[in-house]
């Protein structure tokens, strides 16, 4: 124990400091698949009939998402691919993505940005 500290509840902060490096450890695999947004852009070819290499829906009822937060998209493609989120072409769409094509393509769109003007 650090002298000065006294132990909570009898036990050392041996504890908490095996729970920083679990979660510490997490959190890097999570981030295992580093983001290359030059190879999203490549894999964006797929997207870019709906929602265009530049991120802005082409249909009415196609969202825009460039710009879009890149933890939002990695979600969305990785709910898109298990089921949990249903669409009859992104479901077929994502079915084919790896972890690192899904982290690329979210990395691409997340890093287009939009400035907005408001009227006067």
């Amino acid at each position: 124990m650090t002298p000065g500290r006294q132990p909570v509840d009898g036990k050392d902060s041996m504890d908490s400091r095996t729970l920083l490096a679990v979660l510490l450890s997490a959190v890097m695999l999570s981030t295992a698949h580093a983001a290359n947004p030059a190879a999203g852009r490549e894999k964006a070819q797929q997207c870019q009939t709906c929602h265009g290499i530049d991120g802005v829906g082409k249909m009415p009822d196609v969202p825009n998402i460039g710009g879009e937060s890149e933890i939002y998209l990695v979600t969305q493609l990785e709910h898109f691919r298990s089921g949990e989120r249903q669409h009859e072409q992104m479901s077929i769409i994502a079915e084919g993505l790896t972890d690192q094509d899904i982290a690329d393509i979210a990395a691409w769109y997340s890093s287009i940005q939009f400035s907005v003007t408001l009227p006067q």
